[in-house]
């Protein structure tokens, strides 16, 4: 699942992976390594589709970091998936995040190619989403030029982020600047999220989103609306997620989620899921699922997934 329930938990650039094993550190040198490994049996929903092993994630992040002093950390990031090249898609480069940045106190900033500030957005609990996760899944959230700020304070975690305008590199053309908050009011946490794309030589697309969700304990609950404004096209397109977790022992969780995509002069379409996943007692890092899902277009079936997941 990419998203999480609970938008705070994120960790900023800076902070490496909370799943991340040490295999260094000495003299203020630290070198961090995780992947995550998830494989499926996956049928797309759709008119007979076929099933077929889906490589999902492949990934192995290395994050590594220097103590400067005085409250200061420098530190970059390189992490490669080879799920494209797995799934026989022709693809240059495994490379997904590749970045450096200086972290000081509560605020780092770093440069290169990483996620934008609103790809932090959303609830959705899906392992496929039936529809675009939000409404900036479906523009762009991340870039090769991209500059961003993190700031993480105790209830308030503030990113902004800004891509260059480039012509035509690696599929992105235009310029990004993207803003995502969130914080933590007696439980309830809040989320919101601000994008404005300008393509080369057109109009602006502004794209916003607004999340909540609370944890009530054994279950979650949440939900989130987002909307695209093409001025281009004058076209408004709005998308909005309603999921909830349950946990239902130590070792298995249930999610179930409505989807629900509108745009204009266009029939709006509602999609639904539902997974389980159970983490073995042993070793939480080693998982396996399924998922089934739907949508009310007409001339489809059901769709449905099943796999295993080893993270570090």
């Amino acid at each position: 699942m990419k998203k999480l329930l609970l938008a705070v938990a994120v960790s900023t650039v800076a902070a490496g992976s909370v799943n991340a094993a040490t295999v260094y550190e000495k003299d203020g040198f630290t070198y961090k390594l995780n992947g995550d490994f998830q494989v499926q049996l996956r049928k797309k929903i759709g008119d007979d589709t076929n099933e077929y092993v889906d490589f999902d994630d492949l990934e192995l992040k290395n994050y590594v970091s220097y103590d400067l002093g005085n409250d200061m950390k420098a530190f970059g990031r390189l992490d490669f998936d080879f799920k494209d090249h797995a799934n026989g898609k022709d693809v240059d480069e495994p490379i997904e995040e590749a970045y450096v940045g200086i972290q000081y106190g509560v605020t780092s900033f770093s440069m290169g190619k990483q996620n934008f500030a609103s790809d932090e957005f959303g609830i959705e609990e899906a392992y496929e989403s039936p529809l675009d996760e939000d409404q900036f899944d479906a523009v762009i959230t991340d870039g090769d030029d991209t500059f961003r700020v993190d700031v993480e304070l105790d209830n308030v975690y503030l990113v902004a982020s800004y891509e260059l305008e480039a012509e035509d590199k690696g599929g992105i053309t235009g310029e990004f600047f993207d803003l995502f908050a969130s914080t933590e009011i007696a439980g309830l946490e809040l989320a919101a999220a601000y994008q404005r794309n300008t393509p080369i030589g057109m109009d602006d697309k502004d794209t916003w989103g607004l999340s909540a969700g609370y944890d009530f304990g054994l279950f979650g609950l949440a939900a989130d609306y987002s909307v695209t404004d093409d001025s281009e096209t004058d076209l408004e397109t709005t998308l909005y997620n309603i999921a909830a977790t349950i946990d239902v022992t130590s070792t298995t969780a249930v999610a179930l989620g409505m989807q629900n995509q509108e745009e204009d002069n266009s029939d709006d379409v509602t999609a639904w899921y539902a997974n389980v996943t159970y983490k073995f007692p042993a070793a939480k890092n080693v998982s396996v699922f399924a998922e089934i899902a739907d949508t009310d277009e007409d001339d489809t079936d059901m769709g449905f997934l099943a796999g295993m997941r080893v993270k570090f």
